[in-house]
Order: C-alpha cells, then sequence, then structure tokens
C-alpha cells in the first residue's frame, strides 16, 4: 500500500521542490506534457486490447463511465447552485463572441483516437506489446515528475490562492459534491468505496486520471475515469456560455481542474476578466488534488 502511494507522490513532490525561472525550459516542459500524454493514452490503448472477456469489458467500461459522469455532474450542479444563491457572484460582464465550440471538442476527442489507435494496434497480438503496462508506468513516473515543476512554476503564490475567496469555496465545493457522487456511484455500480472515490477524484483531468487508476485498478477502472472526466470537459466547453448567466459558480466548476487551462479562454469570454482569478486558483486547488486524492484512494 505504501509503496503505490510513494510511487505516486515521491516524482510529483520531487518535481514541487525544482525552482525553475527559465522561460524556455518551462515551454519545453509544458510541450513534453502534451507528447507524454498522448504516449502514455497510446499504451492504455493496447493494454485494453490484451483484457479477457473483451467485449464484456469494453460494456462496462461505458456502464461506469457513463453513471459516473451523470451521478457526479447532478452533484455538483446542485452544489453550485445552491452556492450561487448563497452567495451570489455579481457581475456586469457582457459576453463576448465565443471560439467555435466544436472545434475545441474536436481538440479534446483527439485524445480518444489516440486510445482507439494503441487498441487497435493491440489486436494485433505482438508479443512485445505485453511490455506496455510495464512501459507506461515508467513514462507516468516521468510525468508526474514534469507536473510537479509545471505546479511549482506557474506563477500563483500562497498569497494568490488564499486571498480568492471565490475561487476557494467553489473548489471545495466541487471537492466536496464529487465525493458525494463518488460515495453514490459506489451503491449503483456495487464498486468498492474507495474505487468509486477515487474515480470521482478526477475533476476533469482525463490524460492524468485515467493513468493513475490505470496503474492502481486496472485498465478497465482508468478508462472509464478517462471517458468520464473527458466527458466532463466537453460538457462544460458546451454549457459554460449559457450557464454563466444564470449561475456563475456553477459555469466555473462545471470545468474542474481544466478551469486554468482548456476551459479558461471559454469562461473569460463568457464571464469577463473578473472570472479568470478565481478560474486560476479554482484549477490550481483542484489539480494539486487529483494526484493526492488518487494516491489516496488508490493506497
Amino acid at each position: 500500500m505504501l509503496s503505490g502511494l510513494l510511487i505516486i507522490l515521491a516524482p510529483l513532490i520531487v518535481g514541487y521542490l525544482i525552482p525553475l525561472q527559465y522561460a524556455p525550459a518551462l515551454r519545453l516542459i509544458n510541450r513534453l506534457l502534451s507528447w507524454i500524454v498522448y504516449v502514455i493514452l497510446f499504451f492504455m490503448g493496447i493494454s485494453l486490447a490484451f483484457l479477457d472477456n473483451l467485449a464484456s469489458n469494453l460494456l462496462a467500461i461505458f456502464h461506469y463511465a457513463a453513471v459516473t459522469i451523470v451521478v457526479i455532474l447532478l452533484c455538483n450542479i446542485v452544489a453550485l447552485l445552491w452556492l450561487e444563491r448563497s452567495l451570489p457572484w455579481k457581475n456586469q460582464h457582457r459576453q463576448e463572441k465565443l471560439p467555435s465550440r466544436v472545434a475545441m471538442a474536436l481538440e479534446s476527442l483527439k485524445l480518444c483516437g489516440v486510445v482507439v489507435l494503441g487498441f487497435l494496434l493491440g489486436l494485433s497480438g505482438l508479443e512485445f506489446l505485453q511490455h506496455a503496462t510495464e512501459a507506461s508506468e515508467y513514462t507516468l513516473i516521468f510525468l508526474l515528475f514534469l507536473i510537479g515543476i509545471q505546479l511549482r512554476n506557474n506563477g500563483m503564490t500562497l498569497k494568490q490562492i488564499v486571498l480568492n475567496r471565490r475561487g476557494m469555496i467553489v473548489a471545495v465545493t466541487v471537492l466536496a459534491s464529487s465525493l458525494l457522487g463518488g460515495v453514490i456511484n459506489a451503491f449503483i455500480l456495487d464498486l468498492p468505496l474507495k474505487t468509486a472515490l477515487a474515480m470521482a477524484s478526477g475533476f476533469g483531468w482525463y490524460s492524468l486520471s485515467g493513468i493513475l487508476l490505470t496503474e492502481s485498478f486496472g485498465p478497465v477502472i482508468g478508462s472509464a475515469a478517462f471517458f468520464n472526466d473527458l466527458a466532463r470537459e466537453l460538457i462544460a466547453i458546451m454549457l459554460i456560455p449559457g450557464m454563466v448567466r444564470q449561475s456563475r459558480s456553477t459555469a466555473l466548476g462545471l470545468c474542474g481542474a481544466t478551469s486554468m487551462d482548456f476551459t479558461l479562454p471559454v469562461l473569460q469570454r463568457s464571464g469577463g476578466l473578473e472570472m479568470v482569478p478565481a478560474a486560476i486558483v479554482h484549477g490550481f486547488i483542484l489539480s494539486l488534488l487529483v494526484p493526492i486524492l488518487m494516491a489516496f484512494f488508490s493506497a
């Protein structure tokens, strides 16, 4: 149990301890992270192809993913609407013209394509592909190390995080309601409680949650977590422009960990510049919690 926890947290902590101010090196790390995510998802697809009872396992993946996203998003929306009613987030922003949401959704779906490619290659049954799981473990350790460096050097100070009350409140609301959704999912899907809570702790960070849970619980749960968190991002992209007029807290909370990167431009154009600090703090807190919570529930 302890060794599994250390494999996840140790490279993350070591990376976080490295101060790095050299801008070209940070840009290189950002590019490496993008490429490594594709590599690990490719390995995940290969691992899926080597599952026993493949057809029934694929049905299980989509069943777990569909139930999980519906339950967790419903819990999030109810809690965030209550938050908006209790602590209204007033604004005078006039919504700007948005980029193509279809184009943004297609960008996310590229990751699904990488998993499918790996799966199709794995169906060939080539012997050396059976080592995909071991290869993904070593790649994952390097990925977590780079994520630690990125979190340390993203420009956010502890003072900025503590001072943005709205971002922190929304993050705590998303955290609590997501874990409640995880408890409900454990009963609906007949999963161990820790497994369901680990699946609920991705907060939309599909490129990490799928990888971590594949290592901890196998490719069925890992793939379900990946599709669950990918669906969260796609749903957020579609709902933000309309939701931000009714409940800014809900629009922000739906984004989960992606509010400080992928969905940030949509939030800014839909809700105004004043949403940006809250979105960054909200995304930073949830991004920091994803590997910690998953390591804890997977141990």
